[in-house]
């Protein structure tokens, strides 16, 4: 008898053991995850889902789509989405505003976008008493619009009006249809609404400004309470960025499913490659301190923060120092 329960014991053990090793083998944990775009941006959140990798770190994740950052993060701070993908200015906004929310893995640090205006605007002087679109105020895109209006010599406010309209998809809508004279995107709707005519006024990839643009969000709260869940999701943040870089086929699938249908294949195609590159989506998913101080100096009342205050790099910094991160693209 005592033999018996000594081996149970030890099959217990080694189940228990197994299961900690192997996310996969333990009960999933449910957790309702943001993203704020339908834009290439996205891509490391949708690959994480339809490639099984948030299962296989004992994630079961629920994407939920929100109309601007501005509104995932209200989201966020709120833990109806205790993690979302986001920009990192929708944060900072947030933080000075006097929530606890944090990056936690960098996604996209680059500015993909242009800005881009009805067919028959052909210079940036046509805007002039006119409007750009963005998503909503304190969002990512109000950030770009601003900085890309100031780059070709407007005054946001003065020489051109700032209009809350939606969605990316929804503001290209908008420019074509004559209600705005222009909108700044990213792929693929810059590269559909090129193909249906539209200009591109100002190319901020051109610009090479260092900026911490869509990553992986959550409050410090939930950070403390469930440091395992950010580490998984860190994780697998990390291993979906792999993914890209490395599985074309899957890529292009998810942003099919998620793009919707109707989008052609070399559309995809360019908004995958478009990824590619250390200084779009680094390998090593630290959240960008410099893209942070980017926008931090565009902010007068955040004279006194320091780019630190909005970022936890420990997780995805436990990550590298193991040797995981470069072990992942070793095995190429």
């Amino acid at each position: 008898m005592t033999n018996l329960r000594t081996f149970t014991m030890v099959i217990f053990s080694l189940a228990l053991l197994a299961s900690w090793n192997n996310p996969a083998l333990a009960q999933l944990a449910r957790l309702n995850v943001g993203y704020s775009a339908i834009s290439g941006d996205q891509l490391p959140a949708w690959v994480a889902k339809e490639a099984g990798i948030f299962e296989k770190n004992g994630l079961d994740v629920q994407l939920i789509f929100f109309t601007g950052g501005t509104t995932a993060v209200m989201a966020l701070v709120s833990a109806d989405t205790p993690i979302s993908q986001v920009a990192g200015s929708a944060v900072v906004n947030s933080v000075l505003a006097g929530s606890d929310s944090v990056m936690i893995a960098a996604g996209v640090t680059s500015l993909n976008y242009y800005l881009m205006g009805r067919p028959d605007i052909k210079t940036p002087e046509q805007l002039k008493g006119g409007s750009v679109a963005i998503s909503r105020f304190g969002s990512s895109s109000d950030f770009i619009a601003r900085y890309a209006l100031s780059k070709v010599g407007l005054t946001p406010g003065k020489d051109v009006t700032i209009v809350q309209i939606g969605s990316t998809p929804a503001r290209m809508d908008a420019t074509l249809a004559g209600r705005v004279q222009a909108t700044v995107i990213n792929p693929p709707a810059s590269i559909i609404a090129e193909k249906r005519g539209m200009t591109i006024l100002a190319d901020l990839p051109k610009l090479g400004l260092v900026y911490q643009h869509t990553g992986a969000a959550t409050t410090r709260r939930f950070l403390r309470e469930h440091p395992d869940t950010i580490r998984r999701y860190v994780k697998s943040q990390v291993e979906a960025v792999h993914r890209i870089y490395t599985d074309k086929e899957t890529s292009l699938k998810a942003l099919s499913k998620y793009f919707g249908r109707g989008v052609e294949r070399d559309v995809l195609e360019k908004t995958w490659e478009n990824l590619l590159s250390e200084s779009v989506l680094p390998k090593k998913q630290y959240p960008s301190l410099e893209g942070l101080k980017t926008i931090l100096a565009s902010d007068p009342k955040a004279k006194a923060a320091k780019p630190e205050d909005f970022a936890d790099l420990s997780f995805i910094r436990e990550l590298d120092q193991s040797g995981y991160i470069d072990g992942l693209y070793k095995k190429r």
